[in-house]
């Protein structure tokens, strides 16, 4: 049987808008005033959301700062902690329910370097997704010991076996999507809370018929604050994938 299932289109009378970059943070102060100026260096169309969970060290009060001083930038305060897949989901209706066009999901923490927006949007061009890729020719690691090699190698594999998704990287966080097939997500349907969620999206995305195409990105460990990865979130990781694979084998909806 098919992984793709059919979906209704989202009727939208509302203007649309072009890009939103939607960045999630906790703990990001010393990184986000940098990082939005090279966003809009590479694409300064982009308005630029800051999905802000309660960080203690004030980038949700940084955000609104910059927001004020441009109106390309907004932000979104969540009560604490809840979750990337949470987070990104939240980034998600923001641009379904504001009228954007495409949506770049990135890391706060300059391990995506806004030079390959430009790539990711030509992704578009010929697919619905576009996949910022370490694993593709042309595509790397730079910083990581060999546990995080491990650990990520191992979590492609089994998404790709268990989940069908045909992608030499399915957990990165780096992507372009078109909302207007966001739109027809499901977004209570989604198991995940954590980092498993870009696998899950994937999935997700596959099972409209969403054409996934991926382009080579160097991912380059954070410049400063700490890692929020570890081995609980991998062990998570692997149980929501084997979840996935039964709602795979029985059909479960993943759409309104």
């Amino acid at each position: 049987m098919s992984d793709v299932e059919s979906a209704a289109c989202v009727s939208d009378d509302s203007p649309r808008r072009g890009l939103l970059v939607t960045l999630c943070t906790y703990n990001e102060i010393e990184n986000l005033p940098k990082l939005i100026p090279e966003i809009h260096q590479f694409a300064p169309d982009a308005h630029v959301l800051v999905v802000d969970d309660n960080s203690p060290d004030g980038t949700g009060r940084l955000a609104d700062e910059l927001a004020s001083q441009d109106e390309r930038i907004h932000a979104i305060h969540r009560q604490g902690k809840l979750g990337l897949g949470t987070a990104i989901v939240a980034g998600f209706r923001y641009g379904i329910e504001h009228g954007y066009e495409t949506l770049i999901n990135m890391d706060a923490d300059f391990s995506h370097h806004p030079r390959h927006i430009p790539a990711l949007r030509e992704c578009l061009n010929s697919a619905d997704v576009g996949i910022g890729s370490r694993y593709v020719p042309g595509g790397g690691v730079v910083g990581w010991n060999w546990k995080r090699h491990f650990m990520s190698t191992s979590i492609n594999l089994y998404a790709r076996l268990l989940l069908g998704l045909p992608n030499k990287d399915n957990s990165g966080s780096f992507r372009c999507y078109r909302v207007a097939d966001l739109a027809k997500l499901d977004f209570d349907q989604v198991r995940s809370r954590g980092y498993s969620f870009q696998e899950e999206i994937l999935y997700m995305c596959r099972r409209i018929g969403c054409r996934q195409l991926e382009t080579p990105i160097t991912f380059e460990d954070r410049r400063f604050g700490t890692s929020k990865i570890d081995w609980k979130e991998s062990v998570s990781a692997l149980w929501v994938i084997f979840r996935l694979t039964i709602d795979r084998i029985g059909r479960r909806r993943v759409t309104h």
